[in-house]
């Protein structure tokens, strides 16, 4: 899921020569800054979504029964490293694209938030064997995204920021209580001895202090990368309390080539229709990704070229990396922060930063030293992510008209879609397949409040 970055000018560590560039040029998606900007600008962009890209495979991961703490980390350090090295490869169709596929600017694509409500109840307890539906469901949804992208310009209309706003809002409710659950040492479900102990939520309580201090009073990189440099924070306590094992770094090779259909191939009815329905809720995310890049970096709309390629991107990315094993991918907000706070619209800044991700997807030291990471320093990490997610919510939906009819239809589609997340058992009588689409929570809540908008009148009481 993408977090819209709220980042100060004084944070952003601009190069001497970014000064020196045209305004003209700089709001050029085709300028090139020369690799004296380009290279620190493209490895900035890499460092605002690094944290945000490996999380929801640690999330799944954890919720089948293979994360953190399981005797054999190995399916996870490939899952880590397909994330980051398919993110690299969904980048560079958006930013050089591949025919009508790929928006040609300067997006920055990662896993997707968006998907984990639906992904959780696939792998829950089932080991990784369960993985094979959830990837065949993934290449599926890609695909019908990558389809549907051919008519994103005529629904435009039906997408106004009461229905994108209460999705992302959505989203961040239903992520918190992975925060909360890591920070006290784990999923209860999981029959962690020490859960909700002093000590788990000193780490994560640390992460949370660290990042804040440092995206305050923080300059430069210090405030940019603050989730990053809180997580080592935590990261360096914990290694001083002895809680950091090395030996899965020890065990990991040096090179990994994706493997197709790393995890197999299985068919699953209810995982497919997950995905096909969230397909479209994250391609509600692109679509304002790419108008806010051209309305705030370039000063004009975005053109349905460039949202039909930006969308197919998404969809293409999405089916290609779960042939390969890796997460959905979606285009992140806080990325096109950056690009808002530099002035530097070129797409190649972004596409250095896409092979440096490519790069480290194909290291697996790196996966491994990730896996040596308390799950509590990560919670920390995580709550301030998800918050960030709802906080965007909130700025999206300031700009709601708030009469009766905006705040029914919001209100309806929030306690119905809130309500049955947080007590699944009230279906418990409905196919699985309905049931577990009923109760992700983004789903209804995109659905009820898209149908709402399209058919009740303008104002209550008339026709």
């Amino acid at each position: 899921m993408s977090v819209v970055a709220e980042i100060s000018p004084s944070a952003v560590p601009y190069p001497a020569t970014v000064s020196a560039i045209p305004a003209a040029a700089a709001r050029d998606p085709d300028y090139f800054p020369g690799f004296s900007v380009a290279v620190p600008l493209g490895i900035q962009h890499v460092l605002a979504m690094f944290v945000s890209n490996l999380t929801p495979p640690i999330i799944i991961a954890g919720a089948a029964g293979f994360g953190f703490g399981s005797p054999d980390p190995s399916e996870l350090i490939y899952m880590i490293q397909m994330s980051m090295l398919f993110a690299g490869i969904a980048t560079l169709l958006q930013t050089v694209g591949l025919g009508p596929i790929g928006a040609r600017l300067p997006l920055v694509q990662g896993t997707s938030f968006a998907y984990i409500s639906v992904m959780v109840p696939i792998v829950a307890g089932k080991g990784v064997g369960a993985m094979a539906a959830l990837m065949t469901a993934a290449l599926c949804g890609g695909l019908l995204h990558a389809g549907l992208s051919r008519f994103v310009g005529r629904i435009r209309f039906a997408l106004p920021p009461l229905v994108t706003g209460l999705v992302v809002l959505m989203i961040g409710l239903s992520l918190m209580r992975v925060g909360v659950e890591y920070s006290a040492g784990g999923v209860p479900a999981m029959g962690t001895p020490a859960f909700g102990a002093g000590q788990s939520w000193l780490l994560a309580g640390v992460v949370v202090l660290a990042t804040l201090g440092l995206k305050f009073f923080g300059r430069g990189i210090w405030s940019t990368a603050s989730v990053l440099l809180g997580l080592l924070a935590g990261y360096g306590l914990a290694l001083a309390m002895g809680r950091i094992d090395f030996a899965p770094v020890g065990r990991a090779g040096w090179i990994m080539m994706p493997s197709p259909f790393h995890f197999g191939f299985a068919l699953s009815a209810s995982a497919i229709i997950g995905f096909c329905l969230t397909g479209f809720v994250s391609s509600i995310e692109s679509i304002g990704d790419v108008e806010a890049i051209c309305e705030g970096s370039a000063g004009r709309r975005a053109t349905d070229r460039e949202l039909i390629g930006a969308v197919g991107a998404d969809g293409v990315g999405t089916a290609l990396a779960a042939v390969f094993g890796a997460m959905p991918n979606t285009t992140f907000s806080q990325n096109v922060g950056l690009i808002a706070m530099t002035g530097v619209m070129s797409r190649h800044v972004v596409t250095i930063g896409a092979v440096f991700l490519i790069l480290c997807g194909l290291l697996p030291k790196i996966g491994a030293v990730i896996t040596t990471i308390p799950i509590e320093v990560l919670g920390g990490g995580v709550i301030v992510m998800f918050g960030m997610v709802a906080s965007a919510a909130l700025s999206m939906l300031s700009a709601v008209v708030w009469n009766q009819r905006n705040m029914l239809i919001f209100g309806v589609a929030l306690s119905l879609s809130l309500g049955l997340q947080l007590e699944p058992a009230a279906l418990a009588h409905v196919p699985e397949t309905l049931r577990i689409l009923l109760t992700s929570g983004v789903l209804p809540a995109a659905i009820i409040a898209l149908l709402l908008n399209l058919v009740l009148p303008a104002e209550v009481g008339k026709s």
